[in-house]
């Protein structure tokens, strides 16, 4: 079974090394490349005063926060659910370095001691599309993910941004799908048996392309070839064949 948690937080600000502290964390879970909906989601008391930059990017006030409970209170259910995933970060390093300084606060050692491995989708994208733009909404706009409900940035709501943003990225599937069943327990489960068709039996038409169909995927081929940096392997497969 392949678990991944897609993972977001807001913050009072830029630095933990200064003092910055969690104010709210999102993570969406997926099975076997399947949504679950079991999402996990808390706005956290930092303990501390947020800068107005950050609540510029965020709107969580002070005053908002001040009820919520505190990181040290919610650490264990936030490690059970992310324990043994692969978790997913748009600019990993801001977030784990955040994660960090909290989990180290409460005697809980780092964060990747509890999972299974970190991608940074921040990285995947500058391979990718190198020289653009590669934040979360940049992403979406080109990867044609609805981001029209994003006026302010939102732990939970950029994890399902996200989720969506990875699969595109991957191009595992056209769309998410979201596990219906909700007695599945979270587990991504609903396998099927599919029979085996002897292919062979069939007789299949080959449709040429048009000139005009030829020229748009050659095309598409030369702009995947510019956005790889060259790395295509389907010339040295031609010159072989």
């Amino acid at each position: 079974m392949s678990r991944q948690i897609f993972l977001d937080t807001e913050t009072t600000g830029l630095s933990p090394d200064s003092g910055d502290r969690i104010v709210e964390i999102g993570c969406v879970e997926m099975v076997n490349r399947r949504l679950t909906g079991r999402h996990l989601h808390f706005y956290i008391n930092p303990e501390r005063l947020n800068s107005e930059d950050a609540v510029r990017v965020h709107g969580l006030t002070d005053e908002f926060l001040a009820d919520k409970p505190t990181f040290a209170a919610l650490v264990d259910q936030i490690m059970d659910y992310c324990e043994g995933a692969e978790v997913i970060i748009h600019n990993a390093a801001f977030d784990i370095g955040f994660l960090n300084a909290e989990l180290a606060r409460c005697g809980k050692g780092k964060f990747t001691d509890h999972i299974d491995g970190v991608i940074d989708t921040l990285l995947m994208a500058r391979e990718m599309f190198p020289g653009k733009s590669n934040n979360l909404d940049a992403l979406c706009r080109r990867l044609e993910v609805d981001n029209s409900h994003r006026t302010l940035h939102g732990a939970l709501m950029d994890a399902e941004l996200l989720a969506e943003v990875y699969i595109n990225m991957t191009r595992g599937q056209d769309a998410l799908l979201i596990e219906a069943d909700d007695e599945s327990g979270g587990e991504g489960q609903g396998a099927f048996d599919v029979a085996a068709i002897d292919l062979r039996s069939f007789d299949l038409p080959v449709i040429q392309p048009t000139q005009e169909e030829a020229d748009a995927f050659d095309k598409a081929l030369q702009d995947l070839d510019k956005a790889s940096g060259g790395k295509s392997l389907w010339k040295s497969l031609e010159a072989v064949l």
